[in-house]
């Protein structure tokens, strides 16, 4: 599933040819997809200007003109693809659209934002602008690790008295919102924190180092566009690059990167998820 960085380059690359930007026709090919699309989405779309494109978490959301947002979660296999980009920032002319082309919006400037999902567990759904907070996918989540309120503070509160491993602990999106399995192999192991270790092992002042650790790789992870493991494409098409940097994520059996390190990289499964470290970095 795209966690936080590739969803944050999907709304970058959609940003140029959506922003400020009228849908002309709004195409919703099936009445759902992990849920029931909202009553009237395409009528309700259509017409609609994007006045501009936030995201939350995993979420994209896009404020209409409408004073209703539009909420898209990728899901699994979920992509928004661009083509006939005026701009010139996509070299895509319009593809022939495939089975899977669920959503199609036809931008006032030539573009087309299709959204394809072979699996079907993404999801839209529409609000009413400024009530996102109360919608019940983003109603728990917790701060951005990007913004101000994710602090060394918060974490050391929230993770305060829990005994639970610390990869589980970064897991919950009440903590922290956005990240997912990946990011959090790799933050743990340049944190040098193995992810079977109870959270109650761990003093306050190095829970604190994670908080910039945790931005590092995110940024990183963003400025490459994302990894790109199975699904995942950016706006434009292209694959991210991020997976060409992991440390630990997905390399079990292959040698550490650490300096002088001669161990190579373990995998245990935590709550049915594969969790990669080295045995000898990370204590």
């Amino acid at each position: 599933m795209p966690e936080l960085p590739e969803v944050e380059t999907v709304r970058r690359g959609l940003e140029p040819s959506m922003a400020g930007v009228r849908i002309t026709q709004a195409d919703v090919n099936r009445p759902d997809l992990r849920w029931p699309f909202p009553e009237r989405m395409a009528e309700r779309l259509t017409g609609a200007r994007v006045e501009r494109l936030r995201r939350r978490s995993k979420y994209i959301l896009a404020d209409l003109d409408t004073a209703e947002t539009l909420l898209i979660h990728l899901g699994m296999s979920g992509r928004m693809t661009v083509s006939g980009d005026p701009l010139g920032q996509f070299v895509h002319d319009h593809p022939a659209l495939e089975k899977h082309d669920h959503v199609v919006f036809h931008m006032e400037n030539g573009a087309r934002v299709t959204f394809n999902d072979p699996r079907r567990f993404g999801a839209m759904d529409m609000m009413a602008t400024g009530e996102e907070a109360a919608h019940p996918l983003l109603a728990k989540l917790g701060p951005e690790p990007l913004g101000n309120a994710f602090s060394e503070d918060h974490l050391i509160a929230k993770l305060k008295g829990k005994n639970t491993p610390i990869k589980s602990a970064l897991l919950d999106q009440h903590v922290v919102a956005g990240l997912g399995n990946i990011y959090v192999c790799e933050v743990l192991f340049r944190a040098g924190i193995h992810p079977a270790r109870k959270v109650s092992r761990i003093s306050d002042a190095r829970i604190a180092t994670l908080v910039p650790i945790i931005r590092e790789v995110l940024l990183e992870a963003i400025e490459a566009g994302g990894s790109s493991l199975k699904d995942f494409r950016q706006a434009d098409g292209e694959l991210g690059y991020f997976q060409h940097n992991f440390r630990v994520y997905g390399r079990e059996g292959q040698p550490c990167v650490a300096p002088d390190c001669a161990s190579v990289v373990k995998r245990i499964t935590q709550s049915g998820r594969s969790s990669f470290f080295c045995p000898s970095c990370q204590r």
